[in-house]
């Protein structure tokens, strides 16, 4: 059995050699200095700390001092990684690197993409026009020389036959670090078997002829179990730079794009999302075989699990959001949200780091897809998709070696020496509109000035790597650097140091360990794996810091995880963030050393090895439960084995379902009329026997069961839902088990709203019930509106309403709001507990057809399971997904039939 790792990249690339390397581009703020590929080793006494380029703006004489710490070289993929050469090794949780296509470490080809559309209107429409050409070309291993003869190289590259030189695998610079990581972890430990990674190579392979790509993709297979997938520069240039990064990336969190050059590209690079996605789900089902593990990560691939399922229905596939999942009313607002949202309902299983983010996921499926949500998941027409949350984790014996390095060893002695007596805030965080790098540092700007007795005792050492995208965000954080160091800082102290690219791995070791305070201003993240390296670095058995405190963004998904042992701060609120950096930098030891160990309880516990395991066990337990619950798979209901348990009890008790189960769906009126006397005789002849107990459950009112039933004396009845029971035997009382106040109260609060969405749904009605409301729009003048109009409507109730215990439950053409605490599994308790009395049944049998019918279906097989009862019988009608143990697929027809057959048993 092989587990499929599906990720946008490899965990590895190539590099190439003895070819010169393309010109590199450079950070748009400054230029940078040239670099050497390989870093020389540097002595103790002349350690620098890698930097990209000379800080900026220019600093005072203090500043410089503090900047010959960072050297302005390019680090190097000997610097970037801790083991540099082996594929294998360990990896950034975050690489930072800031574009798409870029050969920092490497050398790469460039893409040959053809140019993303313009922004203005003419001129969109027009590579619009081109672009729809493609909508119909299927997905390609690699492209046609001869397709695009007047396309350019972005940068010149060189022409298939350059590249046909000498290459290496080496550790990939793109693609998610924190799970290859887990994989890795999880792999050394057991928890998982073969893996085969499925993904890109990391960079553009319209330059590479046919022969080197199956080099390539057989080296990766046969030495690393990596099935590589090779697509066109322009499907991955539309796919990542231009609909992932710019439309779903901002989208995912909380930055809804509106400029016009976002608008083309959505329109634009959806085709090409769609292409790769596509790609990766075919190289996916070729390689597959029965009873493999399919596991699809991220939003890059958000249509994977759909396409997959299309080709393999029986296939165990889970997904894993590894970002944020926004609000309902934020996701939304995308042009594709509904395929997006199909595609990732594919899964048997979808994840997400926190329990915050999946319930956004399940409220946007409610609202968005008209369908019901559940604690657990969400309930299609023929299947359940689970939903759950597993925040990921570090791999603690990698960092624990990676740690024991000499060179990081090395480093911490020296910015010990260096800030020996100064209190050091340290942050990494990539230069977008996301990580919050400008609020941070307008939060300690007001800190500095709010508190000017700490200006001489404390730096902040701001990693930013840069991104080429947005010089807008770069400018204002300049000025704020400029301002705050022409403030502060004076010849003697530098209260800020700013460093605009990345640092070698070592150093980012050695600067966690040293580090009094680690400061997280992200405005949204998944999770914020730096924390969780930062804790383990903070036991004080290489630096003399130890155990120093968190500020965390509240919105990040590590909050949640570190249950409030972080200083948990609003990144938009610098009063509360610089109130919190003094906190932290005053905070007493104990104090300290209370938190710290809380918290690395928490994430020696959630390691990437543990995530890895929880996932795989969770995702093979709802599978098999999707498999015993498909009608394919469920038995038929045996009449001979049903007769015999029938023939040997001497108390029976019967809860048959009415709409759906013994007669068809429709109104009062419809029902009576096309409830034949089969029924009624059907009935009439069970209760005829005195060791029979004949329950029918409905939705219905009370009114409307007592018009049905009238001609068969003795039935008991279950109405609506479980809220009203009458007893067997002839009984006219009915026992009501929801309060008539607490009722009265929760259907004024839910009429406002329904009646707010009937006034907007032209020919929709408002049903009321004792003890539920129905909204009907199966009569709506625009349907597609109204069952819009219908997912909004549930969704606002079940979030105004949730302290009420009621809950709206979308269902074809209606939307029934009915209170949580009672049910037909509470009512069959109800009956079941009556008949303790004198004795209970040897024979039960439950039959039903719809979803209000699995809660009871459960209960009946937790009393078979448990031989309460030691004949239990629950079938389903029809051939929809069931827990039921039974079905019947010829309706209520052979139902009925069944019925007539035990009651001439006797």
């Amino acid at each position: 059995m092989t587990t499929f790792v599906v990720s946008l990249f490899l965990p590895y690339t190539v590099d190439f050699h003895d070819i010169p390397s393309p010109k590199r581009e450079l950070s748009p703020l400054r230029p940078l200095t040239a670099s050497s590929r390989k870093e020389p080793k540097i002595d103790l006494p002349e350690k620098k700390a890698s930097l990209f380029s000379v800080p900026t703006p220019p600093k005072t004489p203090a500043a410089a001092d503090y900047a010959e710490f960072f050297s302005q070289l390019q680090p190097s993929a000997a610097t970037h990684f801790p083991k540099p050469h082996d594929p294998r090794s360990l990896v950034r949780s975050d690489s930072h690197i800031p574009e798409w296509g870029g050969t920092l470490f490497f050398n790469q080809p460039r893409s040959q993409a053809v140019p993303a559309p313009p922004d203005t209107i003419l001129e969109y429409a027009k590579a619009h026009d081109r672009t729809k050409a493609v909508k119909t070309r299927p997905a390609r291993r690699s492209p046609n020389p001869n397709a695009r003869p007047n396309s350019k190289s972005r940068d010149g590259s060189k022409d298939k036959g350059s590249w046909d030189s000498q290459w290496t695998i080496e550790p990939a610079v793109q693609g998610n670090g924190g799970l290859a990581n887990a994989v890795r972890a999880a792999i050394d430990a057991g928890s998982i078997g073969d893996v085969n990674w499925v993904g890109l190579i990391g960079f553009p392979t319209d330059s590479l002829g046919d022969e080197i790509k199956d080099e390539i993709h057989e080296r990766l297979e046969s030495d690393l179990d990596s099935l590589t997938v090779f697509v066109s520069d322009t499907d991955l240039d539309g796919h990542y730079a231009h609909y992932c990064k710019t439309i779903l990336w901002p989208v995912f969190n909380y930055q809804i794009p509106d400029h016009p050059k976002s608008k083309a590209y959505e329109d634009h690079s959806w085709i090409f999302y769609v292409h790769l996605n596509q790609a990766f789900a075919d190289k996916v089902v070729k390689s597959y075989k029965r009873g493999d593990i399919i596991w699809v990560h991220d939003y890059h691939l958000l249509l994977v699990p759909a396409m997959i399922r299309k080709k393999l229905p029986d296939a165990q596939i889970g997904f894993f959001l590894h970002t944020a999942f926004p609000s309902s009313e934020v996701f939304r607002c995308l042009a594709t949200r509904k395929e997006l949202l199909e595609g990732m309902l594919g899964a048997n299983l979808v994840a997400f780091q926190t329990r915050e983010y999946a319930h956004h996921f399940l409220q946007t499926c409610s609202r968005l897809l008209t369908v019901e949500a559940t604690e657990d998941g969400v309930q299609l027409e023929h299947h359940f998709v689970n939903v759950a949350s597993f925040p990921i984790g570090i791999d603690p014996k990698g960092l624990s070696l990676a740690r024991e390095d000499e060179e990081v060893l090395d480093w911490i002695k020296v910015m010990q020496e260096r800030y020996h007596d100064k209190f050091l805030i340290v942050a990494r965080d990539k230069l977008d509109n996301i990580r919050g790098v400008r609020q941070k540092l307008l939060a300690f700007e007001l800190f500095l000035n709010k508190y000017p007795e700490w200006r001489d005792k404390v730096v902040l050492i701001q990693v930013a790597t840069s991104t080429t995208e947005n010089s807008e965000l770069a400018a204002t954080v300049s000025e704020i650097v400029t301002r705050i160091e022409s403030v502060h800082s004076t010849l003697a102290h530098q209260p800020l140091v700013f460093l605009m690219q990345d640092i070698p791995f070592s150093q980012y070791l050695a600067l966690l360990s040293v580090a009094d305070v680690l400061m997280v201003t992200s405005l949204r993240e998944g999770m914020n794996l730096t924390c969780h390296e930062y804790v383990f670095c903070q036991d004080g058995k290489q630096s003399d810091k130890k155990h120093g405190p968190i500020i965390l963004s509240e919105f990040t998904g590590s909050a949640a995880v570190f249950e409030g042992n972080e200083l948990s701060i609003n990144p938009w609120d610098y009063q509360k963030c610089a109130e919190a950096i003094k906190i932290a930098l005053e905070m007493e030891p104990a104090e300290k050393d209370r938190r710290y160990n809380k918290i690395r309880d928490i994430v020696m516990h959630h390691t990437g090895d543990y995530w890895v395991a929880n996932l795989r066990k969770e995702l093979a337990k709802v599978h098999d439960e999707h498999f015993r619950n498909d009608t394919m798979s469920i038995p038929r209901l045996s009449a001979i084995n049903l007769g015999e348990k029938y023939k040997k009890s001497n108390k029976r008790l019967f809860l048959l379902d009415y709409e759906g189960t013994l007669a068809s769906y429709g109104s009062v009126t419809n029902i009576v009329l096309s409830s034949p006397q089969r029924v009624i005789e059907a009935l009439n002849d069970l209760i005829s026997e005195e060791k029979n107990i004949v329950y029918v459950m409905s939705s219905r009112t009370i009114e409307e069961l007592q018009l049905i039933f009238d001609r068969v004396p003795g039935l008991g009845l279950i109405a609506e839902n479980g809220c009203f029971v009458r007893e067997y035997g002839g009984l006219d009382e009915w026992i009501e088990f929801s309060d008539s106040e607490i009722t009265k109260k929760w259907k004024e609060s839910v009429l406002g709203i329904l009646k707010y969405y009937e006034e907007r749904v032209e020919g929709s009605w408002i049903e009321e019930r004792r003890c539920s409301l129905i909204f009907h729009y199966e009569k709506a003048d625009e349907y597609d509106a109204a069952n819009r109009q219908a997912g909004d409507c549930a969704n606002h109730i079940n979030d105004a309403c949730e302290s009420q215990r009621v809950r709206a439950i979308p269902t074809k053409d209606t939307v029934c709001v009915e209170p949580m605490d009672w049910d037909k599994r509470t009512a069959a308790i109800h009956i079941l507990n009556n008949l303790r009395q004198s004795g209970l049944p040897d024979f039960l049998m439950v039959a039903g057809n719809d979803r209000d019918d699995e809660i009871i279906f459960r209960w009946a097989n937790e009393i078979d399971d448990s031989k309460t009862i030691p004949n239990v019988t629950t079938v389903s009608v029809g051939n929809r997904n069931t827990v039921a143990k039974a079905t019947l697929t010829q309706g209520t027809t052979g139902l009925l039939s069944a019925l007539g057959r035990l009651s001439k048993l006797g």
